[in-house]
């Protein structure tokens, strides 16, 4: 990961910003599976949704929080854009929603495609912290909005 590309990216975003307090960096995001094609879909605001499995986090990862700004990163760990959090839930995967399915941008975008995607990432995510996949893992749902690019600025 080049720091100062991701640095120079964050500063630019921040350059016309008072006070930079109200804009907290949250993460810098490199979506897992295929992030090449996930941040491309956040770049075209096609992905305005996500979801990790809440009981995997550690108390030194970072937890998406209401109003942090993320820097996502493309397959090469290079800055495409820049995110909002708008909300954040804990859901069970069994009752994570179609229209939440529908904003992660994913495959035709169908609850049906949802399940089956993340059931299959979730299952090996959970296979390697020596845990098992169940139906009714707490999931954490997180929507955005892309609130800047380079080639547009502030959105």
């Amino acid at each position: 990961m080049n720091k100062k590309i991701i640095k120079a990216y964050w500063d630019k975003f921040l350059e016309n910003k008072s006070p930079r307090e109200d804009y907290p960096i949250g993460d810098i995001t490199i979506f897992g599976g295929d992030p090449q094609t996930l941040a491309e879909l956040v770049d075209n605001n096609t992905k305005t949704a996500t979801t990790s499995a809440y009981d995997l986090y550690t108390e030194t990862d970072y937890m998406p929080t209401v109003g942090d700004y993320n820097i996502i990163l493309d397959a090469n760990e290079l800055p495409v854009c820049i995110t909002k959090t708008l909300v954040t839930e804990v859901v069970p995967f069994n009752l994570v929603s179609a229209e939440h399915a529908y904003h992660e941008g994913e495959g035709d975008r169908s609850l049906k495609y949802w399940r089956e995607v993340h059931e299959d990432f979730f299952t090996k995510e959970y296979a390697e912290a020596g845990k098992k996949f169940t139906e009714d893992m707490p999931c954490l749902c997180e929507v955005f909005v892309k609130a800047y690019d380079e080639a547009n600025g502030d959105i």
